[in-house]
Order: structure tokens, then sequence, then C-alpha cells
């Protein structure tokens, strides 16, 4: 038998961890003096502290090493998730190390500029559900890269061409559009491609894709590196909305988001005072 201390220097486990592990069922003793508490270890035992030494390095939490452990059959399984979770989290981690040394290095300033006239291609997108605790931005980027990618396959199927970078916004376009956008089910939102295309190739297109004309425009934008979040979708609203213009207002009813691999730019369009939409 070993005492706790020999065992603690055979594992390299200190007897805190030792007693911790004892706690949670991980590494129980082989025998416990009832008298003085003292925990007493078999050389055999040691086979176990080294594979629970291995899961925990891994990062896995005592609840999943204990399963692993009382059910064998399933600790390969459970190692391989394990696994894609931590990739998934140091993915994420990159990311944010990433966006941090942009943000450090130059806080994002709003700029204006004119957006040239364009042929688009429209299509609602479906999208998480509205009224939850929380908006899922995750979902709402992935909903708009597949319907892109839908869309731009039917667009060169027809001898399109995508002659630009999709964006998304809000689905408030007709009297139905804006109805629906005020219910959970929604959609919400509309993508736009920009397009290249002779008229025999626009009208090839499916009939759940809108060509549209996309006039001319000065517009601010603003890009915030890394994923879509509320905090971030507030931090461009609050920016373009408050840049200072002569004589004109950035128009929140006319906001885009253009998703770019590396961030997202939200844009504005600026509207003169004296234009006559405004007072419709």
């Amino acid at each position: 038998m070993l005492s706790i201390s020999d065992f603690s220097e055979m594992c390299n486990l200190s007897p805190q961890t030792l007693r911790f592990y004892h706690s949670e069922g991980l590494l129980v003793p082989a025998e416990v003096d009832e008298q003085t508490g003292y925990r007493f270890y078999t050389f055999d035992q040691v086979e176990r502290a080294v594979l629970v030494t291995a899961l925990r390095g891994t990062g896995m939490s005592v609840k999943l090493v204990r399963r692993a452990l009382d059910e064998p059959d399933t600790a390969a399984d459970l190692l391989r998730q394990h696994v894609s979770e931590v990739r998934r989290q140091r993915q994420a981690q990159d990311e944010a190390i990433r966006d941090a040394r942009e943000l450090l290095g130059s806080w994002p300033e709003v700029r204006r500029r004119r957006t040239p006239a364009m042929t688009v291609v429209s299509k609602p997108m479906p999208g998480p559900a509205a009224g939850g605790d929380q908006y899922d931005w995750d979902e709402t980027d992935a909903a708009f890269t597949a319907t892109v990618r839908e869309m731009a396959a039917a667009v060169e199927a027809c001898g399109a061409v995508v002659a630009g970078t999709p964006w998304r916004t809000w689905a408030t376009e007709t009297p139905e559009q804006k109805r629906q956008s005020l219910t959970t089910e929604g959609p919400h939102w509309l993508v736009k491609i920009p397009v290249t295309a002779d008229a025999g190739a626009l009208a090839a297109l499916p009939d759940d894709v809108e060509v549209q004309d996309f006039e001319a425009r000065d517009e601010l934008s603003i890009f915030l590196p890394g994923r879509s979040s509320m905090a971030k979708y507030g931090t461009a609203i609050s920016r373009l909305a408050t840049h200072p213009l002569d004589a004109a207002f950035a128009d929140v009813s006319r906001m885009r988001q253009l998703l770019h691999e590396d961030g997202v730019e939200t844009a504005m369009a600026v509207c003169e005072l004296g234009e006559a939409d405004v007072t419709e």
C-alpha cells in the first residue's frame, strides 16, 4: 500500500488534488483509515491516475472525466466531442484576439462615400425568431451565408455574374414584409446581391428572386472586425446616426450590412433635408 504522500510523488499529483479526486469519485483510495482518515493507494491505481491526469489535461470537466471512466465504451466518443469543442473555442479565441488587436490599433471611423447605381437581386432570408432573451447573430450570419450561396448559384446558372459584395437589409420594402417583420416568424432580413446580366439572364431567374435597381447615393459606413453581435450592431447604428452632417442626416431606415470575411460593414444612406422622400 502507498500513503497519499508516496502516491502523490509517484503520480505527480498533489495531495490536495488527490483529496479532490477522491471527493469527486475519480480516484478513490483503496483504503481509508477510519480513525485517522489517512488515505492509502495500491500500485494498480497508478494507471487510473495516469488516465485521469491525461483526460483532465485536455481540459475535460470532472463530470465528463467521471463519465468517461464509468462508461469506457463511450470514452473515445466523449474525447472526440470534447476535442471538437476545444477547437471551436480556440477558433473563437483567435478571432477575439485578432479583433482586439485591430480595435486597439485603430478604432473604426465613420466614412462617407458615393455608392454607384447597380442592378441587384433580392430575396427574403430566413433567420432566428425574434422576441427571445438574446438575438442569435451567429444563426443570422449562417442564414445569410447560406442564402447568398443559393442566390449566387441561381444567378450564375442563368448566365449572370455576381458583381459585388452581398449585403442584408431590413425586410420592410413592402407592406407585407413590414407586417411579417413584426412577427416572430419573419422574415426580418432581405439579402441583396449586385449582378451584371442581360435582360435574358434576368428573366430566367427563379420566381422567388426579385430584380431591383439600386439607385446611386451617398452613404456613411463603418467597419467593425469579427463576428456580428448586438453590441457591434448597436455601436454601428449609434456612430452612424450621430455622425455630424451639414443639412443632412443618416437614414436609419435605409441601412444595409455588408458581410466581409473579416468583419461587418454597416452603411446608411445620407439623406439631404430637402429631399422629397423625407416628408414621405
